[in-house]
């Protein structure tokens, strides 16, 4: 196994755990206003965004200078952006925010969600130029620069946000008003980014010990943890350095190879972008999922990895008119009868086995149905109290548990926080003679 260290990166999500010695560190997306690169100009002036549909509407621009185009879609969280813009969920898209004020008390060293800014493009009503923090390092835009993702400002984000509500995502480019012309062109050749391998986009290529030599209040190693990155996020990576010895592994590493090479003692699957049932390197972290289950290791997933254990467990995924996007969602635990406010970030859903395909995209985007890879039976756990979409799956009789929601939520909700402690129960559990 390979251990890396990029030294100047300020993420290490195994420092200052105990037992751990030298663990490595990472590139933030912040790092480089910190360390005082030399920033290109950024856009300014007059700029137009242009829908598929049809729809046009006029702003100024700002962020780098380059067209933005991918597909629409909007968050409703009244903070947090820095890690919105961060999440590898977003690869893909053109992010809308809901709230009118970004950018209010800047960016942060540290607050990111990986190293890069992911959306192809950023809409807001106002991007503030003058954030008011005492930690602030710079602005939304500059941050956007730094990565080279363009961005539009005042814009009417309440009609976008209606459009995109009642009628669908949709795809979209934006730049200056002086090149409408080729905007135009380029919308129509534009194909959707649900085509794309983006789990291959976002995802690491060698697997990485975060925490090497992990031991917990009376010095006996942690369990070790497979997590399978999809495009996972950092914060998800520090709550299980807390409980778990973590190995950081692609995508497309086989079960296999994690329970001979890297003799893990569980396995985890990330959030990440794109569709579920796209034939790339979600396939082959679907595939390990299945071994997983089959060789009955304790398994918890995430966002995607709550999808892709969907579609191994023979049910469907489908393309959601406009997903779930913010840090408000209410999710009630149909065991337990409790509601939890969640933070979410997905456009893709599991199939209810009763109810089907509910909220679905006017375009009917959908996987065929597919075979049970594992042979465990599955009951849905968890719903959404607006629109009864799946939230959650157990999986009956094996130590494993999806959640379509994210439990790390930072800044956000911390309802569900919990559910690492659970996984790390069930993990104990298991190994000490349990299920």
């Amino acid at each position: 196994m390979t251990e890396f260290n990029f030294g100047s990166g300020s993420f290490s999500p195994g420092a200052n755990r105990r037992g751990v010695a030298h663990p490595p560190s990472f590139f933030d997306a912040a790092d480089g206003l910190v360390n005082g690169q030399e920033l290109p100009d950024g856009a300014q002036g007059p700029g137009v965004l242009l829908t598929a549909d049809g729809g046009r509407y006029t702003g100024t621009l700002f962020g780098a200078k380059t067209h933005g185009e991918g597909e629409l879609v909007f968050t409703t969280g009244m903070m947090g952006y820095q890690e919105s813009l961060t999440d590898p969920s977003f690869a893909g898209q053109v992010l809308t925010f809901t709230y009118p004020l970004i950018g209010n008390y800047g960016v942060h060293q540290g607050a990111s969600e990986s190293g890069s800014v992911w959306p192809r493009g950023v809409v807001v009503r106002h991007a503030m130029t003058q954030p008011d923090h005492r930690y602030s390092i710079g602005t939304v835009g500059e941050l956007l620069r730094s990565h080279g993702v363009p961005g539009i400002e005042n814009i009417d984000t309440r009609a976008i946000t209606r459009r995109v509500r009642e009628l669908g995502t949709v795809l979209c480019v934006f730049g200056p008003e002086e090149d409408e012309q080729l905007l135009k062109t380029r919308l129509q050749s534009l194909t959707s980014p649900d085509l794309e391998d983006l789990v291959d986009e976002v995802s690491i290529d060698e697997p990485v010990l975060l925490n090497p030599g992990a031991l917990d209040d009376l010095d006996r190693p942690l369990p070790r943890l497979g997590a399978l990155d999809c495009g996972i996020k950092y914060n998800i990576l520090r709550n299980l350095c807390r409980h778990f010895e973590v190995v950081w592994c692609p995508p497309n590493t086989s079960f296999s190879v994690l329970s001979q090479e890297y003799d893990i003692d569980a396995l985890f699957c990330s959030n990440g972008p794109g569709d579920p049932a796209h034939p790339g390197k979600a396939a082959i972290a679907r595939e390990t999922l299945a071994a997983a289950v089959r060789a009955n290791m304790p398994v918890m997933g995430i966002c995607l990895g709550h999808q892709l254990m969907g579609l191994a467990s023979g049910l469907q995924t489908y393309k959601m008119r406009y997903g779930h996007r913010g840090a408000n969602q209410p999710v009630v635990d149909l065991i337990t009868g409790s509601v939890s406010i969640t933070s979410q970030n997905h456009g893709f859903a599991v199939a209810d086995p009763d109810a089907g395909m509910l909220a679905a995209h006017p375009s009917g985007a959908c996987s065929p149905p597919g075979e049970n890879m594992h042979g465990a039976e599955v009951r849905v756990r968890y719903v959404n109290a607006n629109d009864r979409t799946v939230e959650g799956l157990d999986l009956v009789g094996q130590p494993s548990f999806t959640v379509q929601f994210h439990p790390e939520a930072c800044p956000g909700p911390h309802d569900a926080a919990p559910l690492f402690g659970r996984f790390r129960d069930i993990v104990d559990d298991h190994l000490g003679g349990g299920v």
